[in-house]
């Protein structure tokens, strides 16, 4: 195996300079969306609970029918 090829500084710090931008541009792109998904979830979640609220009206009703009839 021939021995490794010395690489240039230029591009060692071409590709560090990356290395570092895309560290940077994740953590903000994160905080940035953080709050966002945490909005989203609190809807959802209050969602979830009115849907489940009606569907145990539709349940208690539909059983009240079914009394009534028998």
């Amino acid at each position: 195996m021939p021995p490794p090829v010395a690489v240039s500084p230029l591009i060692k710090t071409a590709r560090y300079s990356a290395l570092i931008a895309g560290i940077v541009y994740g953590k903000r792109r994160y905080d940035y969306l953080k709050p966002i998904a945490a909005e989203e979830r609190r809807i959802e979640e209050e969602e979830k609970k009115v849907r489940q609220e009606q569907e145990r009206i539709a349940k208690e009703l539909a059983e009240a029918e079914d009394t009534i009839l028998k």
